[in-house]
């Protein structure tokens, strides 16, 4: 389908508890023993109350000595949120390019992406040694200043201004990113993240699509 060069826009989504439906690094935890630790450092970081490094980095030491192989295991259980797929179809139709950014991890994003037809991604990478999670992260945590970056480079990636963005996520770590997109969306978000988006949809997540930066001429 061709499109207008002047009405595409770039959309951007979080991936954990957004464009799928559960925490990934919950889903690790519940191999290694400490879920319900894990899920309550998560819950406060999504509502704000603790920074999110600190938080990834307490929740990912948790996993030191799982093998690498529950990263396949929990992709294999991961579930899309239901309209992701729906959206990425007609986002795809229209010639709108798609962005996935998360504080979660790359083994799980990067395949996942791929699956759906998303090129842009960026997350966090878990360090392996000798086939074993060693509970730290490699390089810089991918935080909510890191997800407005990526905003803005997948912008620029794809010859797209800032005024024809949309960012969605639903909790603290996406602020930033949604202040700095044209048009920010709550999605089953935390109260913080309602207060601050310019749009809240709960439920299905091409529901977005009534959205009046969706509207078709």
């Amino acid at each position: 389908m061709t499109t207008d060069p002047q009405s595409r826009h770039l959309v951007v989504m979080d991936v954990d508890s957004t464009f799928i439906t559960g925490e990934v690094v919950e889903m690790l935890a519940a191999r290694a023993g400490s879920e319900e630790l894990v899920t309550e450092i998560t819950e406060q970081a999504m509502r704000g109350e603790i920074d999110f490094a600190e938080s990834l980095h307490q929740r990912v030491a948790t996993l030191a000595g799982l093998p690498e192989q529950v990263l396949a295991d929990v992709l294999d259980e991961v579930v899309l949120t239901p309209g992701a797929v729906e959206l990425v179809a007609e986002l795809d139709r229209r010639g709108w390019p798609v962005g996935l950014v998360s504080g979660g991890f790359i083994e799980i994003v990067e395949p996942l992406a791929a699956r759906v037809g998303i090129r842009l991604v960026r997350a966090n990478r878990l360090e392996v040694v000798d086939g074993l999670l060693t509970g730290r992260v490699q390089g810089a945590v991918v935080d909510r200043a890191a997800k407005a970056v990526a905003l803005r480079d997948y912008a620029a990636a794809t010859g797209i201004p800032l005024e024809r963005t949309v960012a969605i996520g639903d909790g603290a770590n996406d602020l930033d990113m949604l202040a700095l997109a044209a048009v920010g969306v709550a999605f089953n978000a935390k109260p913080l993240v309602c207060d601050a988006a310019d749009a809240v949809v709960r439920d299905r997540l091409d529901a977005v699509l009534d959205l009046p930066v969706f509207a078709r001429d």
